[in-house]
């Protein structure tokens, strides 16, 4: 593999995009970053010394003209629909520019056959950047992040509560992993193919956790108690259009909600908390309450303040009036592809096979 070779970063002002290109140019690495607009990520990363690339990531001619010169790559589709197009457009560019490795950011729930067409999407993708024989490919697939629960951290430091159709508040039922974590396996792997080509990586937090759990860790980070609420995904949905940045589109929300349901059947808590930020990173991985300190510490608009509390609970009252839409309609009516027999992935067993403990405990013996 070419030393320090130059590494185009896709979704490079996005959660993880934005650390693994500041990751590697600490390493010293050339890095060229994909963003859609030259904003204010744009500039850091040119102050980090990224070299800027302002395009369509959904159009060949601009993926193409990304990946000239450069020799790996992170694939990071943007958490929007049209995730398969971009994989493909990514696929096709990589194949004519003859990339020597791809690191590809897939998805911990990824399984042809799941209720998720989102998730199916991942998997295809997954399956399309593996086909040629001489480019090698890294692949990291978190599950729930632990930037997921920070959406509604605005309502647990003004109103006590925190919101989420999780499930029973006492059983543990998922790790969560830091953004910036996540980049580090993402960054080890682009930086050291010979060692991590052909593996799978699945970054965690260092402990399972229960929604109480995370309740508690918010209110100690924010000075005040936290009471988890299991909320239903009509709620859920409906909070995800009234509230700022109410930027979740009608197919995103589809998806979040069968997301939801895969976290309280247990999905997430399979075979987690794993050691993989250790083994990539040389440091164990962040706690979840460390990852809430530090995001309290960087809000001063999350400190205590009546008027706050007054604007928070109007928020709370314009969820309870905005009108939810039906998520089975919703899928209907976008002309979703379907199947036939979807399954959870604890109910398919390809799935349980390639993400049980003896799966796992195979391919941490060869990661050694």
């Amino acid at each position: 593999m070419t030393s320090h070779a130059k590494i185009l970063v896709t979704s490079a002002a996005g959660k993880t995009g934005m650390h693994t290109a500041l990751q590697l140019r600490q390493q010293g690495f050339p890095v060229r970053a994909f963003v859609r607009r030259h904003d204010h990520r744009a500039k850091r990363l040119e102050s980090a010394g990224a070299e800027v690339f302002v395009g369509n990531q959904y159009a060949l001619r601009d993926m193409r003209a990304a990946m000239q010169g450069v020799q790996r790559a992170y694939q990071c589709a943007p958490t929007a629909p049209n995730g398969l197009h971009f994989n493909a457009v990514f696929t096709v560019a990589a194949h004519e520019a003859q990339l020597e490795h791809v690191v590809t950011m897939s998805q911990w729930l990824a399984s042809a056959d799941h209720p998720s067409l989102f998730t199916r999407e991942v998997y295809l993708g997954d399956s399309l950047i593996s086909m040629r024989p001489d480019m090698s490919v890294t692949t990291v697939n978190p599950g729930w992040f632990a930037d997921n629960y920070l959406m509604v951290l605005d309502m647990a430091a003004h109103l006590g509560v925190f919101t989420m159709p999780l499930g029973d508040g006492d059983i543990k039922k998922n790790a969560p992993p830091s953004n910036e974590d996540i980049a580090g396996v993402v960054t080890a792997a682009l930086a050291d193919p010979d060692r991590h080509a052909g593996k799978t990586y699945r970054p965690t937090g260092p402990a399972l956790l229960s929604p109480n759990e995370v309740a508690d860790s918010l209110g100690q980070a924010l000075g005040r108690r936290v009471r988890y609420m299991d909320i239903s995904e009509r709620m859920m949905v409906k909070a995800l259009k009234a509230l700022p940045p109410a930027n979740y589109s009608v197919a995103a929300v589809t998806q979040l909600a069968i997301y939801a349901e895969e976290y309280r059947r247990g999905a997430f808590a399979v075979n987690a908390p794993t050691d993989d930020v250790r083994l990539l990173c040389g440091r164990e991985a962040e706690s979840f309450a460390s990852i809430v300190r530090r995001t309290v510490a960087a809000r001063p608009d999350l400190s205590p303040g009546i008027g706050r509390s007054v604007k928070a609970m109007a928020g709370f009252l314009k969820i309870l009036g905005t009108s939810a839409f039906n998520l089975e309609q919703a899928q209907s009516q976008r002309d979703y592809v379907r199947v036939e027999a979807p399954s959870f992935c604890q109910d398919d067993e390809t799935w349980l096979a390639s993400h049980t403990p003896a799966a796992r405990d195979l391919k941490t013996v060869h990661a050694a």
